[in-house]
Parts: C-alpha cells; structure tokens; sequence
C-alpha cells in the first residue's frame, strides 16, 4: 500500500495557533492558498515526438542486450545490461528490500551511437510515434522469419532513436524526466553517454531521470536502444518508438508521476463524495515545506477547457524530508453532480481536479487529474448497474494496432474506430491483451465507453519462445502497479484484467496462488474497482476462479466444441458453463470476455452454404472457407474450430440472463493472427475489417444491440452471372420479428422469427438476376425495407472522405474510401478494379488499404487493388501547412474521381 498521510483537519484555535505562528515566521496561511495565475504553474510537458535520427539493424551492431533470450548468441563481448536496468522499477516495488540497487559502471558508454560526437546524418529522419515495420514488405514465404501470427511485417530487429535536448539555464535546479508511453521493446535510454535505464515490456509507460545526466544550456544527446524479437508476440506488436515521447520539467518538489488516484462513493444525482489521494516527492537535496491545495472543476474533454469551480478539498500543509515521499489523503462533496455514465443510455460528463504544491506564496507545481463520478455495482444475478441502473455490456475487444497505420498511435484514427463501434451499439471495449495508449482512453473517458483495462498474456507459462514470461519473474509487480497507476482515475476503466487465457489455469493450487497474488496487488493499488482474469480453460470447480472478483470466460460460456458440426476437431470440448460457474459463484457478475470468434472475408460468398446456425471454417464443400484466395464466406456463420457464430452467442445469453453481457473477438479486424489461413497477413474475426469497412456481422449485432434502430439487411450481394439457376441463399439481419422477400416482385415467403433465432434465413433461393426487396414488420407494423440488385459492369470510381477539415500538425488525418460504380452509380461488389491514388496540395497519402486479409501489397503504395467494391486511402496534412488538398483516383478505362480537402493551421 501506499503510505497515507491522513488531513483530519484542524479545530478552530488550532488554526489560529497556526497563523500565528507562521505569521511570525513569515509564512502565512494566506500565502499558500492564493491562487496563481491560470495554467499549469512549475510544470512543464514538452512533447519531444519530431526530429528523430533512426536506424534500424537486423543483427546486433553494438553486443549489448538486456539479457539472455532463446533467440540470441551470447559472446564474450556480449554487455547483458539488465543489472543496470532493473532499478528503473524501484517506484513500483513496494518491498524495499525487493528494490534493485545499480551497480557501479556505465556499460554502453562505448558504443558510438551513444556519443554526442557521432555523425548519424546518413540515418532516416522520422517522427513519433513511428511503427519501423509497418511499410513492409510482407513476408509472403510459408517459413518466414515472422510468420502470420504476428502479421508478416519486418517487426524484428535492433533500432536506435537519437535527438538533442537542448535546455535554458533556467531549467537548472529542476528535475527533468523522460516520459515514455509505449516503445517496443527492451527499451534503454543513454543521456550524455551515460546509461540512464529501461524499461523492457514494450506495451509500458515509464519514466526516467535524466537530471543527473544534463547539462544546462548545452545540446545533450538523448540515445533510446530498443530490441524486438521475432516470437514475442501472437499478434502483430509493432516496432519502434510507436507512442508519443515526453519531456517533463518540475521543481524538485512535485506531485509524483502518476500521483494523484481520484475515485468516488456514495454517488446520486443530489450530491457524491470524491476521495483523492496526492502523492508529493521531494527530489531535493533539502527538505521542503509545502501546501497542497486541489479544486474541482467541471472538465470539457472536446476543448480541453476547465469550466467552473464545484468544490475544494481542505489545503494541507506538509514537510518532506529529502528524498521523501508522501501521500496525503483528503475528501470533500459535490454537489449536483453531472454523472459519468456510458452512452446512449448516460451521459460521460467530465470533471477535473487540478492540484498545486505553494512553496510560501509561490506557486511550484500544477497537476491536473480528469475523472468522472460514477458508481459501479456488480452482481451476479443483475449484471452490472452504473449510477444505479442497470447496463448490459455490449462490448468488443481490441487489439491496438490501427491497421495500415500499424501500432503508430494516432488519436483520429482510433477516434475513427469507436465512432463506428459506437453506431454499432457498442458500449465497452477490453483492451486486448495489454496496456493501451493513453490517449485511447482520453476518448473512451469522453465518448462513454466501458473499458475493461488488461495487464498481461502470459504470466511464467510462455505462448511464444520470446513473450513475457521471460519479464515475469522480476517485473510483474511494476508492471501492474504502473499500469494500475497511470489509469486508474479513469472513469471509463470499469475493471482490471490481470491475465489472458495464461497457461497456470492448467497448474491447479500453484497457478491459483500466482492469479491471486496479481490480484492483490490490483487491490493494493485501487481498492475500488475489481480484479479478474479470462479463462478459456479454468472450470467451476477449480481454484482459479475463486481467485478473481468477476468471472471473466473466453468461449466457455457458450460452449467449445460442443455440437455436432465441430464433432472431431482437436482441442477441448467444453458444454456452455455459464449455469456451472453461476450455480458456484452465485455471488460474482460473469460475462463472456472473448465471445463469437466468427470468420469471414468482407463481401465474399462461398457456396453451398451451411444448414446449421454455428459451423467451423472449413477447407471443403459448404465449410466455408477457400484456401486458394485465403478467403473466409461471409454469411457469418462460420467460426474458429473453438468459437461459435453469433447466433449461437445470442442464444446462449437469452438462456442464461444473469450473464452480464459479451466482449467479442473481434470489433475490427488487426494485424497478425490469420486464422484459419496463416499465409494471409490479418485476422477475420472483426466486425469491421482491417480498412475499416463494415462486414455483413455489423447489421447481424445492430439489430441485437439496436433493436429500435430501422434496418433490413440482405446478403450476399446479387451478382452470380456463373450461378444461374443455382440455390443461392438469402439472409436478412434486422430486429423486426416478420420479414417477406421478393425476388423479381415474386414473394419467396413471409417468415416471423422464432424465439432463438437472430436472423432470416431464405435457403432455398434460385438465382436469377434483377431484385432482391425485403419487406419487414415489427409488432404487426411495416418496420424497414432494403433492395439488393444486380449492378451493371464497372464504369466509374467515387471518393467520399470522413471529414474534409483536417488540422495541419502532422497528426490528424482523412479516411478516404474509394467506391467502384456501374454506370448507374451502383456499387459493384466483386469489383477488384487497379487504382492510383495521387495528391495535389500541402499533404501526403500515408497509406492504403483494401480490407483483404490476404493482400500482401505494402500498406505505403499508391497504386490498390479494390477488394469488393472498396479501396482506402489515408490522407494528412503537412505540418503547418494549410491550403486545398486534393486527392484523386484514377483507373483503367475510368474518368478520374477526385475528393477535396481543406488543411487548417
């Protein structure tokens, strides 16, 4: 725990003695309590992310490491650094006596790369954050050296970032930190040529202290190694320097790094109690005698702007020795309070508590801390309930790559990625399986999502040769509590999850006592919220769920292998446990963490199709897949051997209401982890694919978590010139209960949808070109209609850009998609036309995409094939440039489109 330093206050003649007596000393109450002038006093946050010198080694160019790995030669040159780098994470190891102490030397110091004198001019010039590997090329080879689970990008290798920092001499006496939100991996910074430390867990927001290493008023040279190993990862982790790089400036007596834990009780509409913990450190070579003061302001998270004052916690006056730490604890009440809650159904109103330390009547450090009221309740027969109500979780889970961005963490594009999960009805993200960027959940806290907040994939049972399990034994513990730390005053973040499917549900009495041991320390660090794990394999009457506060299940809720279209596949086979682990658990609110798992392609259709509601993908007649074009049919009832279709999903929570809802696997398709075809470069399991168009399962969850929302979809598209004559199936998603289908104004029957049944299914329909009309009715009243009709040939491309007003910092983006048309302005969906992307003005595609799983075309080129109808460009603005861009598309044989953009400074 924390240490605590408990403000009960002061009773009037106390306070008086008070003044008085600092009053003779010159050192008056008033003067700590005056307010400085608006903005963050005593701090500042560079943002260090421009001008990086960058080169990148497949072998190693300097013998050093941090340690021994199964993928690394050891030689008597060979520098193991991880002695000097372990004592990075003495902030976060409670036991003193578990602390690390730095050995004498500078091991590094050598290596030219480190030195101030170095020539690296010949070396890239890039900015942050930076994937190294996402322009490719893909490795298309069956024994490539990074094969299909982690997306056959060149994500290996050793890289070097240099820049100079260059300071005031009015920055002397102050502590200067490097902040790091996420650099992958095995991270080691020089200053000066001076080893400074690390930080090894590529998915890790650290600090380091570069104060003893600069010097004021002069360039010093900042080196970060980092060391990415091929079978580190079972997705796609990137490489690089792939979140944004901070400098911090603070007077040596200052609010700590990630020090301020916010949380509320007692919550209603009248009024709510707001705690909040306030760590101060004294870096100092002197003692300190400091008052911390903290207001409550309601926050506007679209401006960034702090608005009214809504209440104070009592101002308390401390003295730190040097070198000394304390937290301070303190409460007070709001009034009317604006409640966070997630969206639609709640508002995710924002407040901000801005902290500062007054040294006499000087104000020396300003931190400011965003959160929301809210309360949580979790049960086991109601799920959960925020703000008293109750909400079923309707949740995805994502991986962190941004597709043809790779794992380069950029706002617009992940903003881009919740507008549609929300439009989908998506309340909740689980942030698939490691700490996410922070900015993530600046825009989940803003636009009202539940988060589910995840630590690790691995504890000390490895998945892959090179994954965490070789971090484990020495840095679980500051790993969870920064992790913990940094996100803990989230009002988003409902839940940490501690683990992933890890292998020591398999070891019994042992893996339990590790599970239970991460838990406690998730409890140490936060008391409010609770701690889980997600169990693929862990049942009822095994010790490992009685180590977890919520019963977190991957597939087992619905079943694994357990009907009779998966019959022979290898693997477990599990019957849905959702009654098993309620009827033990009465208690502890349970939901499917990984649900559905479904395969397919976008807009492509195999046949014949499959009787049953739920099959696996298979490689022959009606299972689904092709393992030729590496293409999965999209009828959305084919799955991973271990999952099950939507349907089945649906059906399995109707029967087991106490179930608190779902995370499926997978909101967007991501990088890496090709099931079933492992040549391909991305997964099939999302509801929208990796360029961001939606599959057919987007209008199949629509109209289960939209139910009042108006729509009929039809599948598959009606272009079979080869299929005439042929039973063609016809589904229709929507959350009508009736629905009848014309084909060429011939009824093919009127149906009403059974309990248990999520869609329209027309089996037996004959394929003859013209007009697909489905008519639908709720309650006895016309509902939605939708028309599929047979397109012309291609004749003509369409750009329509997600927004046309981008700003000019280098950051923000347009998603541009790319629509091939028949002549009657139709979308052809089989479409697959060459395009050449070009750009006139003060910007830059910076990548393309299709959707395709199985394109191996570099994300960089300009020239795409359209997959399905569909092409998409990526467009931003250059640096303070502003002006008219213009992008255009051009195609053989087509009059070119074009879209206009305007760049603002």
């Amino acid at each position: 725990m924390r240490g605590s330093y408990n403000g009960c206050g002061l009773n009037v003649l106390s306070l008086l003695i008070f003044v008085l007596s600092q009053f003779v000393e010159g050192f008056s109450v008033e003067n700590y309590v005056q307010k400085p002038a608006p903005g963050p006093i005593g701090r500042e946050r560079i943002d260090l992310n421009r001008g990086w010198r960058f080169l990148r080694s497949t072998t190693n160019p300097d013998n050093l490491i941090y340690d021994e790995r199964p993928d690394t030669l050891i030689s008597n040159e060979t520098v193991i650094l991880k002695p000097w780098i372990l004592p990075s994470a003495n902030n976060f190891i409670n036991d003193p006596a578990k602390q690390h102490e730095r050995p004498d030397g500078n091991p590094g110091s050598e290596v030219p790369f480190v030195q101030g004198s170095f020539d690296d001019s010949e070396w890239d010039i890039v900015n942050l954050p930076h994937d190294w590997a996402i322009k490719g090329p893909f490795y298309t080879e069956e024994d490539a050296i990074v094969g299909g689970g982690m997306g056959r990008l060149p994500i290996h290798g050793i890289s070097w970032y240099r820049r100079k920092l260059s300071l005031d001499r009015a920055d002397k006496g102050k502590s200067i930190y490097l902040d790091i939100d996420g650099a992958m991996s095995y991270a080691m910074v020089w200053l000066n040529g001076n080893l400074v430390g690390g930080w090894p867990f590529g998915y890790s927001s650290f600090r380091l202290d570069l104060t003893p290493y600069l010097k004021a008023g002069e360039d010093n040279q900042l080196a970060i190694r980092l060391d990415n190993p091929t079978d580190s990862s079972r997705w796609y982790p990137g490489g690089g320097i792939y979140r944004n790089v901070w400098l911090t400036k603070v007077n040596p007596t200052h609010v700590a790094q990630w020090g301020t834990f916010v949380s509320t009780r007692e919550v209603s509409s009248q009024s709510a109690e707001v705690d909040i913990v306030v760590d101060v450190e004294n870096n100092g070579d002197t003692d300190s005698k400091v008052a911390v003061s903290t207001d409550i302001h309601a926050f506007d998270a679209v401006t960034g702007k702090a608005g009214d004052k809504v209440a104070e916690f009592q101002r308390e006056v401390v003295h730190l020795d040097a070198g000394q730490k304390i937290s301070i604890n303190s409460s007070t009440t709001v009034e009317n309070p604006q409640l966070w809650g997630p969206l639609p159904a709640k508002t995710p109103y924002l407040y901000i508590a801005v902290t500062k330390l007054f040294d006499k009547h000087k104000a020396i450090d300003t931190y400011e801390t965003r959160f929301g009221i809210r309360s949580l309740t979790f049960d086991g027969e109601r799920g959960l309930s925020v703000n008293g109500e109750h909400i079923r979780i309707q949740g995805v889970n994502q991986h962190h790559d941004l597709g043809a961005l790779g794992a380069a963490f950029n706002t617009r594009a992940a903003e881009r990625q919740l507008e549609n999960l929300q439009n989908l009805g998506c309340n909740a993200i689980r942030m698939a399986h490691n700490p996410p960027a922070t900015e993530l959940l600046d825009l989940t806290d803003r636009m009202g999502f539940l988060v589910i907040d995840e630590s690790f994939d691995c504890w000390e049972r490895e998945k892959t040769a090179n994954d965490y399990h070789l971090l484990f034994p020495d840095w679980h513990e500051p790993d969870l509590r920064s992790f913990i730390r940094r996100d803990q005053n989230r009002p988003s973040v409902i839940a940490w999850s501690v683990g992933n499917e890890v292998g020591e549900q398999y070891t019994e009495e042992a893996g339990a006592a590790l599970a239970q041991k991460l838990h406690d320390i998730a409890h140490e660090e936060d008391p409010t919220r609770p701690a889980t794990a997600s169990m693929n394999y862990a049942k009822p009457n095994m010790s490992f769920p009685h180590a977890v506060d919520l019963i977190s299940l991957n597939y087992q809720g619905e079943g694994i292998r357990d009907t009779p279209p998966y019959d022979g596949l290898e693997g477990i086979t599990t019957p849905p446990l959702y009654p098993g682990f309620h009827k033990e658990f009465p208690e502890k609110l349970m939901f499917g963490s990984e649900t559905a798992a479904t395969l397919s392609t976008r807009g492509t259709y195999l046949f014949p199709v499959t009787n049953e509601s739920s099959a696996p993908a298979l490689d022959k007649e009606g299972g689904g897949g092709d393992p030729v074009s590496r293409r999965v049919s999209a009828y959305e009832l084919y799955t991973a051997e271990f999952g099950s279709s939507p349907d089945k999903v649906f059906a399995t929570q109707d029967d087991y209401p106490y179930v608190a809802g779902e995370f499926v696997w997978a909101g967007w398709d991501y990088l890496g982890e090709p099931e079933p075809y492992y040549l391909a470069r991305s997964s099939y399991f999302g509801i929208i694919d990796l360029a961001g168009f939606r599959k057919d399962s987007y209008y199949l969850y629509q109209s289960r978590w939209r139910p009042d929302l108006r729509i009929a979809h039809i599948l598959p598209h009606w272009n079979w010139p080869d299929r005439l004559g042929q039973v063609t199936p016809v589904h229709v998603f929507s959350a009508a209960d009736e629905a009848e289908l014309f084909l060429n104004g011939v009824s093919q029957g009127r149906q009403t949808k059974e309990a248990s049944n999520y869609r329209f299914r027309w089996d037996d329909i004959v394929y003859r070109p013209g007009e697909l009309l489905v008519t639908t009715y709720k309650d006895g009243e016309e509902w939605a209609n939708s028309t599929v009709r047979t397109t012309g040939e291609a004749g003509q491309l369409r750009l329509t850009a997600d927004r046309t007003d981008i700003r000019a910092d280098g950051n923000d983006l347009s998603f541009v998609t790319l629509e091939v048309l028949d002549n009657e302005g139709n979308l052809v969906p089989s479409a697959d036309n060459t395009t050449m992307f070009s750009l006139s003005g003060p910007g830059e595609i910076v990548a393309t995409d299709n959707g395709d799983p199985a394109d191996m075309v570099s994300f960089a080129t300009t020239e795409r094939k359209a997959f399905n109808g569909y092409a998409l460009a990526i467009v931003r603005a250059k640096v303070d440039s502003s002006g008219t861009i213009i992008l255009r598309a051009t195609g053989m044989g087509f009059q070119h489109a074009e879209v206009i953009l305007q760049s603002e400074v």
